[in-house]
């Protein structure tokens, strides 16, 4: 068990959001009925699969709430193509954040054609977690918009991708505000550090560190 911080392992290429288990570097991603898994996982309710009874759903994080290995509330968010009705999915969206501020952990946020949702959140929290957009491939300008909340950035398979949306937000990104990830790609996070690296032209042992460094900042289960 590692209580309020991770295994020291993980400074090993850590990835931040991940559908693949057995990886003890990884925060795997809890979905409906999965069970809880045997290493770090986030546990929330994706829009895809949120309905009427997602109260139901969220009894069920907040009672595994204490489990040390929980380190994120998420995926969670908003969804205009495959989600319901937006009063509804920003009203479990607030519920998870406040569960969020509440256990000090950040959000893995899922976010697809809903940034104007995401700012209305914002807009009317002054005081919000720490949401973590995961996969971020957007247009740049979207999180310069945002970039003023407390908002980070996960960066995944997209960065491997010439001049994607991913590759040219990274390279204005302020480095306090990322995070890697595989989510549910089968490319490896380390090829993920690398490209990072290059793009940036950044050691891969300093970006580690800045991710370890970042977490630590927004996190009460620490990187050690």
């Amino acid at each position: 068990m590692i209580s309020q911080n991770f295994q020291s392992d993980l400074v090993h290429f850590p990835d931040f959001h991940t559908h693949q288990k057995g990886n003890v570097f990884s925060i795997f991603n809890v979905l409906p009925d999965e069970g809880i898994p045997d290493q770090c996982f986030s546990w929330g309710i994706h829009p895809w699969y949120l309905n009427e009874n997602w109260d139901k759903e969220l009894e069920k994080i907040v009672a595994s709430s204490s489990n040390p290995r929980l380190l994120a509330i998420g995926e969670c968010g908003f969804d205009l193509i495959k989600g319901p009705e937006p009063k509804l999915q920003m009203k479990a969206f607030v519920a998870q954040a406040d569960l969020a501020i509440k256990l000090g952990l950040p959000i893995i946020l899922h976010c697809v054609k809903g940034s104007h949702l995401l700012q209305e959140f914002l807009k009317n929290n002054p005081n919000p977690p720490a949401i973590i957009w995961h996969g971020y491939n957007q247009k740049p300008k979207i999180a310069e918009n945002l970039i003023s909340f407390r908002l980070y950035f996960s960066f995944g398979k997209a960065l491997l991708k010439q001049d994607s949306n991913a590759q040219q937000w990274l390279l204005k990104c302020p480095l306090d505000r990322i995070f890697f990830e595989t989510d549910n790609s089968e490319i490896s996070i380390s090829a993920i550090y690398q490209q990072a690296s290059l793009l940036l032209g950044i050691p891969v042992g300093q970006l580690v560190h800045q991710v370890r460094e970042n977490w630590n900042r927004i996190s009460n289960r620490k990187m050690t």
